[in-house]
């Protein structure tokens, strides 16, 4: 393999952290020896993340084979073992797991780069999959080399290249690896794909997967030039993640679809997967519906509500009424917002809160509203939250998620985007500690 051509796409500076997912098979063995051939032209730090899954016997085993193999050649490694599962499908939840870590990882780290040894292969299946379910054009197109994400990127470096060219590379350079057996299991209908669909198509032409890759690059293109005609429609229809219907119903027939792909793809980012056109429809039906109110139940706990003239996307509140965060450093709402902890900061909006650790006692809280509420806000006078809430007309379902952030006394200092509180400092007075809501 040419390693420079592999990773033209990655952009770093001397000592950056370059984290990647390793399982210990075969591709991801493979990515791991290419990086150390790319460490040594490149003055980077190897971050290995390891997740075992708890579902196989010979999983510590491979856990201690990889981290030797790591400790050999000076890589770091980071490990989190599952210990419990959900009733959720057994993939998704395993997914959402993993990249919850490697999100983790990546913010330790402070690296711009997590790389997976997702394959040419791997895209096929992609792309059949989503063909035989249902998807959005740009769910149709598998999934990109480079992949942007809110603080980072996911970088694929071997989209080009085929499973087996990844296994005899790892033969031919005597790199030890795990094979999962679960992979061959026909339960899962990945493998049934990989076991009966790939090889007729291979068989047909061995080059098939740079004729899927083609096909996959070709459907961005025009999903990027649909998006840009999309936009123009979305600043139409869609304003603070909200979503008028009567401007809705006003825009061309196809980028009717294409808007409330955007819609939802802005919240699932990398997870297009989850969303099929049974979904869209479900959506399309409440939009015309002739309920004030009503909702659409999606995957991983969203619902999608109408509210009279207004269409929201959110998590579900039922599932997640409560939650109290530690404020110690950036922290992801359930309500799709952040919280950003800053050193400094240009403007006085009600999204940023100047505060002295003289007059809050800490650490600092996020949590959901109590019945009972009251903030002394700035100017003076005691107001209820509930009644903020009434004056920035925020709707129900928004309240039970909406941030309150409290001291350790349990004094109320900010209601993000909305209110603050007496505690707030002006730019000339001292304050040490700087929130914004995003």
């Amino acid at each position: 393999m040419d390693i420079e051509k592999l990773y033209k796409d990655i952009k770093v500076l001397d000592n950056d952290f370059l984290v990647f997912g390793c399982s210990y098979g075969p591709d991801s063995m493979a990515l791991f020896k290419t990086l150390l051939e790319y460490r040594k032209k490149h003055n980077v730090v190897l971050v290995c993340a390891h997740v075992n899954h708890a579902k196989r016997k010979e999983s510590e085993r491979e856990k201690e084979e990889l981290e030797a193999f790591c400790l050999k050649h000076n890589v770091i490694f980071e490990y989190m073992k599952i210990e419990k599962y959900g009733d959720d499908n057994f993939h998704n939840e395993a997914r959402n797991i993993r990249y919850g870590f490697f999100e983790e990882v990546i913010k330790k780290y402070n690296a711009k780069y997590l790389l997976t040894a997702h394959h040419g292969d791997d895209l096929m299946e992609t792309i059949l999959m989503r063909i035989a379910r249902g998807s959005t054009l740009k769910g149709y197109s598998g999934f990109q080399k480079l992949v942007k994400m809110s603080s980072y990127y996911i970088y694929r470096p071997f989209i080009e290249y085929t499973k087996d060219e990844l296994v005899n590379y790892c033969h031919k350079n005597m790199i030890s690896y795990a094979v999962d057996k679960s992979n061959f299991s026909d339960v899962y209908t990945r493998n049934r794909y990989r076991k009966v669909v790939l090889p007729f198509l291979k068989n047909e032409d061995k080059e098939i997967h740079k004729k899927y890759l083609k096909f996959s690059k070709i459907l961005s293109e025009a999903d990027e030039f649909i998006e840009e005609e999309a936009l123009k429609a979305i600043s139409k229809v869609v304003s603070d993640d909200k979503l008028y219907i009567d401007k809705y119903l006003e825009i061309n027939k196809f980028l009717k679809r294409i808007v409330l792909e955007r819609f939802i793809s802005s919240f699932y980012q990398d997870d297009l997967i989850l969303i099929n056109d049974r979904h869209l429809e479900l959506i399309k039906k409440l939009i015309t519906s002739k309920k004030s109110n009503a909702k659409v139940n999606l995957p991983n706990d969203v619902i999608v509500v109408k509210n009279y003239n207004i269409l929201t996307i959110t998590r579900n509140p039922v599932l997640l009424s409560s939650y109290e965060i530690e404020i110690s450093d950036d922290v992801l709402l359930p309500n799709g917002h952040k919280l950003k902890v800053l050193n400094e900061v240009k403007g006085n909006s009600n999204n940023i809160i100047k505060l002295s650790s003289k007059d809050v006692l800490l650490p600092l809280i996020v949590r959901t509203r109590k019945l009972g509420d009251v903030m002394i806000i700035k100017g003076g006078g005691h107001k209820k939250i509930k009644d903020i809430f009434i004056d920035y007309k925020i709707s129900p379902a928004e309240r039970d998620l909406w941030p309150i952030v409290v001291d350790s006394r349990g004094h109320i200092v900010f209601v993000p985007g909305l209110k603050k509180s007496k505690f707030d400092k002006t730019n000339e007075e001292f304050y040490d500690i700087i929130l914004k809501y995003e």
